[in-house]
Order: C-alpha cells, then sequence, then structure tokens
C-alpha cells in the first residue's frame, strides 16, 4: 500500500487513529488529546498515535509499504481495520469525528482488523509512515512523541 496526501494543522500534531478506538472520546472536549496525560494513556492503550511535529502547517503524508529509516514507532490496535491520518485537530471529541473527509484535513486507510506497528519518520514538510501487522497493541511511553 504505497498511497500520499496532503494535511494542513494548526496543531502541530499528526493522529493515527482507527475510528472504533476512540469511540469513548466522542462526548469529551474536543481537545483533550492536548492535556499530555490523556495523549499519552491513549497511545499506551493503542487507541491512538499523536505524532507532535514542531510547527504548524502543511505536511505530506506518504503511506509505504516499509519504512526500515525511521525515528520511531507505536503499537495500534485497528478493530475496524478503518484508520484516519490526519491534523489533529481532527481527533474524534466534541461530539464529533472525522467520518466525513470532506470536512477533515486527513484521509483514511483500510487495513485489516487488528495491531499494527506503525513507523514514523519526517523529513522537513513530509511524513512518512508504514503499518506492520502485530502482535503486540499497548506501548510503555512516558512522554509525548515529538518529531
Amino acid at each position: 500500500m504505497n498511497t500520499n496526501f496532503k494535511i494542513f494543522t494548526d496543531t502541530a500534531t499528526v493522529v493515527i487513529f482507527d475510528l472504533q478506538s476512540l469511540k469513548h472520546r466522542i462526548t469529551d472536549t474536543p481537545d483533550w488529546w492536548s492535556i499530555e496525560d490523556d495523549e499519552i494513556d491513549e497511545i499506551n492503550n493503542g487507541n491512538a498515535v499523536f505524532l507532535n511535529l514542531g510547527s504548524d502547517g502543511e505536511y505530506s503524508i506518504n503511506i509505504v509499504e516499509s519504512l526500515n529509516d525511521y525515528n520511531g514507532f507505536a503499537y495500534i490496535n485497528a478493530p475496524s481495520g478503518n484508520i484516519f491520518i490526519g491534523a489533529g485537530e481532527d481527533t474524534t471529541g466534541g461530539d464529533l469525528e472525522p467520518d466525513d473527509i470532506n470536512s477533515v484535513s486527513g484521509d483514511f486507510i483500510n487495513v485489516l482488523p487488528g495491531s499494527y506497528s506503525v513507523r514514523f519518520k519526517k523529513v522537513d514538510g513530509e511524513i512518512y509512515l508504514s503499518f506492520l501487522p502485530s502482535k503486540e497493541k499497548r506501548n510503555k511511553i512516558e512522554a509525548s512523541i515529538r518529531l
């Protein structure tokens, strides 16, 4: 699966998650994930991956089959296989979720339901991602992921 698309973020964040994994956050505040403890909790539970980019702006998202030279990785659970990749501000919350691609900054990929190791790399305005099947679906981070 090689695909690419552009996003624009006002929060210097890219988020990756299966819509089913964050259903419990739909009635939470729109920016619940900006509280570092909440962000880390969801990453550690395998419900989402938040990549802090360092600056707002436009980024090209490149999904590649494999990524050998990467900055890091995190495990994610994909119960439906419908994964959203987009601007952090489009994370499920505030009674909204990114279910209408015409009103969010991001796109969906479809994978087989299961757990994945998401490898990531940032080169200037380019974000590279690969999704490898994994038996692991939880993480043990203590701080936000910064690229």
